[in-house]
């Protein structure tokens, strides 16, 4: 099951660079159900997600490279390619009518910056344990509007967009 929500940023964080960086370029095979194919960095992933905004099923399966590029010739739309900053979070807040966890949470936001042709659409992601603990999260102030329900930023739609020349 994944669970997350989905902001756009008012502004980068500092020192960007010190955190780790992922380079992502993936496609869809299929949007409803979502079917994907990805390279981060150098694995390959093929991967089923099922229906629903901030949380549904998803699966992964590996895959190797001649694999991945083989798939890539099937996919339609866009493809799409970023790169994804993992920048941890200390000392999360939530509301104040939830319960923290007695173990220690360990919430990141994946940070993506989107190549053309969506650049310079910057969106952050945080994955959650249990929907309540993502409905009861209050984001960093360098995070702003919640698009977790807009479909406009899910990848799978982004990749069917269509661009004027």
């Amino acid at each position: 099951m994944e669970i997350e929500r989905k902001f756009l940023i008012k502004e980068l964080p500092e020192n960007l660079s010190s955190y780790k960086c992922l380079v992502i370029e993936q496609a869809y095979l299929c949007t409803e159900p979502v079917v994907r194919i990805r390279r981060q960095d150098e694995d390959y992933y093929l991967t089923y997600k099922g229906g629903g905004l901030m949380a549904r099923e998803e699966y992964n399966l590996p895959l190797n490279k001649k694999a991945y590029e083989h798939l890539l010739t099937k996919a339609d739309g866009n493809i799409i390619s970023k790169k994804r900053y993992l920048i941890p979070i200390s000392n999360p807040v939530f509301r104040n009518d939830y319960a923290v966890p007695k173990k220690n949470v360990d919430l990141k936001v994946e940070l993506d910056i989107f190549e053309p042709p969506f650049a310079p659409l910057v969106l952050a992601e945080v994955e959650f344990p249990d929907e309540e603990m993502a409905l009861a999260f209050i984001p960093p102030a360098w995070l702003c509007k919640d698009v977790t329900d807009d479909p406009e930023y899910h990848n799978s739609n982004m990749s069917r967009k269509v661009f004027k020349l």
